[in-house]
């Protein structure tokens, strides 16, 4: 969906820096000393207007959150969030990122979220899928033991080609469902502005969590 542009955006994005990483490679291996604590760390890729993640920082004060977003004009609303709430537990940094190893130690994650992620519907544009297996597998190389990548889509086309690619890849499927709101997973507890638009149209949810 096409985002519109906000005047002043700089001006706005520095006066809701609190909790902007703006040189995230630089806490490569040191990301407990950004958050001055030893919680498991969980990451958002995509994470839009923040919805899903400043409510799951809000919910578990005792894990910590970084998300990543692409586009500054949007990352901008999941800072103001974080910052109107102080959420100490709560990290936002602007970026495309392709490989996480440039980011993260290896182990140094707990989790990964993977919400309604761009589809590429175009079959030569497969490799650019966050689903795609050379992808999967590093985000492995982050994620410590018992790591997981959760995965929820609205299109079913990237769903059937994500399950092909989790198999591809060597990895275990331990909950899955076509209908993430009629099944009662625990994954649907926290929701994004795009999922509430989905369910209010009774469009279903698709969800993998992948054990690492």
């Amino acid at each position: 969906m096409r985002q519109r542009n906000i005047k002043n955006l700089d001006e706005k994005l520095k006066q809701n820096s609190a909790f902007l990483i703006e040189d995230p490679q630089q806490n490569k291996g040191r990301w407990s000393e950004v958050f001055a604590n030893g919680n498991p760390i969980f990451l958002e890729i995509g994470c839009g207007k923040g919805q899903f993640i400043t409510s799951r920082a809000e919910s578990f004060p005792k894990a910590n959150y970084i998300a990543i977003e692409g586009q500054s004009n949007v990352a901008l609303r999941a800072l103001e969030k974080a910052q109107a709430e102080g959420m100490e537990n709560l990290r936002i940094f602007i970026a495309y990122v392709h490989d996480l190893e440039d980011y993260f130690e290896a182990g140094e994650l707990a989790g990964i979220y993977l919400n309604f992620s761009d589809p590429w519907p175009k079959a030569r544009h497969f490799k650019r899928r966050l689903t795609y297996r050379q992808r999967l597998l590093n985000y492995k190389k982050v994620l410590g033991r018992d790591g997981f990548v959760e995965f929820k889509t609205d299109n079913d086309g990237l769903y059937e080609f994500s399950l092909d690619e989790i198999k591809g890849a060597g990895l275990e499927i331990t909950e899955a469902s076509k209908d993430l709101h009629a099944c009662g997973f625990e994954s649907g507890r926290f929701t994004t502005e795009y999922e509430d638009k989905f369910i209010k149209a009774g469009k279903n949810i698709n969800l993998s969590l992948i054990h690492i």
